[in-house]
C-alpha cells in the first residue's frame, strides 16, 4: 500500500514539473518575481516630478526574462504629490529592455505608470509628461485581486494588474 501511495505521488509530482515547465517555456523561460523576490532589486524611494516618494515593497511585482533583463513595478506612495499628478501616478515602472503595453512600444526606462479614469493605462517620464496611453481591460474573472501584481498571460505575455484592471505586456 505504501508503494503504491509513494507511485502515486511520484506521478502527482512528475505532472506538476510538467505543467510548471511548460507555463515557463510559454514564456520563453521568463518567471514572475513576487515581492520576496525584489527586496534588492526595489529602491526604498524613487524620483518623480520633483520629488523623492517611497516604494510598497509589498505591491511590487517583475519580470526576469531568460536573458536576465528585467522589467520592474512598485507601487509608490504619492501623499506628497499634487492631486493631479497622484491621479495619474501610483507606481514606478523600469524596464531593461524595449517591451509591447497592450500593443505599444515602451523604450527601456523608468517611468510613472497609472490605471486611470475611462479604462486607461498611462505611462509617463520622469517629468510627469504623457508617454503613452492604452486601453486598459477588466479581469471579473480574477480571484484575488491586489493592488499591483504581475501574471502569466494566456497569449504568451504577461498582464501587469492594479486590482482587477490590466494591460498585456510583451517582449
Amino acid at each position: 500500500m505504501q508503494i503504491w501511495r509513494s507511485i502515486k505521488q511520484a506521478g502527482f509530482l512528475a505532472a506538476l514539473v510538467a505543467v510548471t515547465s511548460m507555463a515557463a517555456s510559454a514564456q520563453g523561460g521568463a518567471i514572475i518575481l513576487k515581492p520576496a523576490e525584489l527586496t534588492k532589486l526595489i529602491p526604498q524611494t524613487v524620483f518623480y516630478r520633483g520629488q523623492s516618494a517611497t516604494t510598497q515593497l509589498r505591491n511590487s511585482s517583475g519580470i526576469k526574462f531568460a536573458d536576465g533583463f528585467l522589467v520592474l513595478t512598485t507601487m509608490v506612495d504619492t501623499s506628497g504629490y499634487s492631486t493631479g499628478i497622484q491621479a495619474k501616478y501610483q507606481a514606478y515602472f523600469i524596464t531593461e529592455v524595449p517591451i509591447q503595453v497592450a500593443g505599444q512600444s515602451l523604450a527601456p526606462g523608468a517611468y510613472g505608470i497609472g490605471f486611470i479614469e475611462g479604462n486607461k493605462f498611462l505611462v509617463t517620464d520622469l517629468g510627469a509628461h504623457d508617454v503613452l496611453t492604452a486601453a486598459s481591460v477588466t479581469d471579473s474573472e480574477l480571484k484575488h485581486p491586489v493592488p499591483l501584481q504581475i501574471l502569466a498571460d494566456s497569449g504568451g505575455g504577461f498582464r501587469l494588474y492594479a486590482g482587477r484592471s490590466y494591460v498585456v505586456l510583451t517582449r
